[in-house]
Parts: C-alpha cells; structure tokens; sequence
C-alpha cells in the first residue's frame, strides 16, 4: 500500500495530524524561550484539529438515514477560539515577563515557582 498513490483518505489526514502533533511537542520541548514554547502549543492544537477534521465525514445513523456530521467541525472551532484565548493571554504574561527581566527565556523564571 502506497500512500503516495492512493487518493486523499482518512489515512493521509491522520499522518498530517500526526506529524502536527509530534512536530508541536518536539518544538515544546526543545524551545527555550516563551515564543517557541507559544508555538508549539499551536502545533499541537492544530494537529488534533485535523484529527477531529478528519473523523467528521457522514455517518450511518441507527435509522438508516446518513448524519450531517459536524461535530468534529465545531469541536475544531471551539479549540480555535480556545487557542486564540490562551494565545492572547500568554502573550500578556510573556510581555509582562519581558519588561520585568528584559528576556523572554524559560529557564529565568525561577521566581515564578509557587
């Protein structure tokens, strides 16, 4: 099975999704200061969006008829409108950081500790 042959399926949605994912929590891990960190985050959010995306085609219901099938749709949107929320926040928090310590580095905010 090739998938470069293939034509668009569920399978080549998951990958995207997947290499998304992966490629948010490397830069998650590896970024040392807030920015980077901000930026994995979004990876990692717009990664499961492809997968909630992906498994909201139409469905068999129970009663034979076929489902619209926007759930995954709205949960996408509703982690959209989350991320912009937690963007906008972060990033007050980092401006904060920033005018207090003149770095947006990671490692300096040993005084955030609780």
């Amino acid at each position: 099975m090739n998938l470069l042959t293939e034509p668009v399926g569920l399978t080549h949605y998951l990958l995207v999704g997947a290499v998304l994912f992966v490629c948010g929590v490397v830069c998650m891990a590896v970024k040392r200061n807030a920015l980077g960190v901000l930026m994995g985050i979004e990876l990692v959010l717009n990664g499961a969006n492809v997968n909630f995306v992906a498994f909201a085609n139409g469905n068999l219901r129970s009663d034979g008829d076929w489902a619209l099938g926007l759930d995954g749709h709205l949960i996408a949107l509703f982690v959209i409108v989350l991320a912009a929320a937690e963007a906008a926040v972060a990033l007050a928090i980092t401006l904060n950081f920033y005018n207090n310590h003149s770095t947006v580095d990671v490692d300096r905010a040993e005084e955030l500790h609780g």
